[in-house]
C-alpha cells in the first residue's frame, strides 16, 4: 500500500478529494473542495469504537470491515456512478488509516488511480497551522478603526469591490464581532473550519500589495484569531473611520435588519447584556422592539452601549492609532465604492 501514498504537496494533482470520515468529522473541518463519502457513519463509528474497547480489537475490526465493505459498495453505486475510467481520485481519512486505504485499495482494483493522503486529515490540520503562523507576517495590513456603526464592514466591502485586497474576518467567522453581532439563523464554524478558511484566504494574498482588514478583538463570537494575525493587525497601518451620529444610527438599522425583522431573537440576544446595564434599560430596549422603533433603538445602542464600550475597551495594541489617518465616511451614501477609492488613492 506504501505506493499508493501520496504527500500533501501533490494535493492539486487529483479530479477530486474525498474524504471519507463521518458526517460530523467532516462538519467539524475538511480540505477545501473535499466531498464526504463516508465509510463508516457516525453512529457505527462509535458502535465499532466502543466494541474495540469492550468486547475484542478482533471482533472490531471484523465488524468494521463488514460496514466499510458495504458503505463502499453503495458509494460505488451510487456517489461514484457516474466516474469515468480515467478518474483519478485522492482518498484520506483522520490519519491516512484504515478508513481511507480500504476506499484507495477497492478503486485501483476497478482501475482508478486513486491515491491516499499520507498522514490524512491530521496532516492537512498541521499544515494549516504551520501556515496560520507564517502566512501573517509579510502581509501589509492597513485596520480600520472606529466605533460600532461607523461602517467600517460597509467600507470593507467598497474597498475589495473598488480593487483593494481585503480580508474579512467576520464574514469567515459568520459573525460580525460585537455582542449583538451573531447572524439569525446561521451558525459559526467550528474553530478547525475557521482556520482552513482564514488559511485559505492567506494563501490568495499578495504580500507586496495592502491588504485592508477591520479591526477585531481576539474572539470573534465563538471563534479566535491566531495570534500571529493578530500581532500584525496589531502593528499594522490604522485607518480611524468616523461617521455622524445620524448616519450611524441610520446605518445600524439597516446593517442590522436581519435582527429587528426577527424581534424575539433580537430580545433574546438584548437580555444577555443584563449585567453591563440594568434590568430597567434593557426592558426600555424591549419596548423599543415591540413597537418597531428602530431608529430609537439604534440611538439608545450607540449612546448608552456602544459608544461607552468604545471609550472603555483598550486601543493600546494598535501601537500605530496614534497616527492614523482619519477617515469621515458617509456609509449611507451611493457612492461609497467611490469614496474607497479616495482612501485607496490617499495611501498610495
Amino acid at each position: 500500500m506504501k505506493h499508493l501514498l501520496v504527500s500533501l504537496e501533490r494535493l492539486h494533482d487529483f479530479d477530486e478529494i474525498i474524504d471519507v470520515r463521518t458526517p460530523l468529522e467532516y462538519a467539524d473541518d475538511h480540505i477545501p473542495g473535499a466531498c464526504n463519502a463516508p465509510v463508516l457513519n457516525n453512529e457505527e463509528r462509535a458502535l465499532i469504537g466502543t466494541m474495540y474497547k469492550q468486547v475484542s480489537p478482533f471482533e472490531a475490526s471484523r465488524a468494521g470491515a463488514a460496514l466499510v465493505a458495504r458503505n463502499i459498495a453503495r458509494h460505488l453505486e451510487t456517489t461514484f456512478a457516474d466516474r469515468p475510467q480515467g478518474w483519478r481520485p485522492l482518498v484520506y481519512c483522520w490519519r491516512g488509516g484504515k478508513r481511507s486505504g480500504s476506499m484507495t485499495l477497492m478503486f485501483n482494483m476497478i482501475g482508478w488511480r486513486a491515491r491516499q493522503l499520507d498522514g490524512g486529515y491530521k496532516t492537512y490540520r498541521r499544515a494549516t497551522l504551520d501556515d496560520l503562523q507564517t502566512l501573517p507576517q509579510p502581509l501589509r495590513l492597513v485596520v480600520l478603526t472606529g466605533p460600532t456603526g461607523s461602517g467600517k464592514t460597509r467600507l470593507l466591502h467598497a474597498l475589495r469591490e473598488a480593487g483593494a485586497q481585503t480580508l474579512d474576518l467576520e464574514a469567515l467567522a459568520s459573525h460580525r464581532g460585537s455582542l449583538l453581532g451573531a447572524w439569525p439563523h446561521a451558525e459559526q464554524p467550528t474553530q478547525k473550519r475557521f482556520d482552513t478558511l482564514l488559511a485559505v484566504r492567506l494563501r490568495e494574498l499578495d504580500a507586496s500589495q495592502p491588504v485592508f482588514i477591520e479591526a477585531e478583538s481576539r474572539k470573534i463570537g465563538a471563534v479566535e484569531i491566531p495570534a500571529s494575525l493578530l500581532r500584525a493587525m496589531h502593528h499594522g497601518q490604522c485607518i480611524d473611520v468616523r461617521a455622524s451620529r445620524e448616519d450611524r444610527a441610520r446605518f445600524l438599522q439597516q446593517d442590522y435588519a436581519q435582527l429587528f425583522d426577527t424581534p424575539d431573537w433580537l430580545k433574546a440576544q438584548l437580555q444577555r447584556m443584563v449585567g453591563l446595564h440594568s434590568r430597567d434599560t434593557i426592558k426600555g430596549w424591549m419596548t423599543l422592539v415591540d413597537e418597531g422603533r428602530r431608529e430609537d433603538l439604534a440611538r439608545e445602542l450607540i449612546d448608552r452601549h456602544y459608544d461607552p464600550a468604545y471609550a472603555r475597551s483598550s486601543q493600546s495594541h494598535f501601537v500605530n492609532l496614534p497616527r492614523a489617518q482619519r477617515l469621515d465616511f458617509r456609509p449611507n451614501d451611493a457612492d461609497v465604492i467611490e469614496q474607497a477609492q479616495t482612501l485607496i488613492d490617499r495611501l498610495g
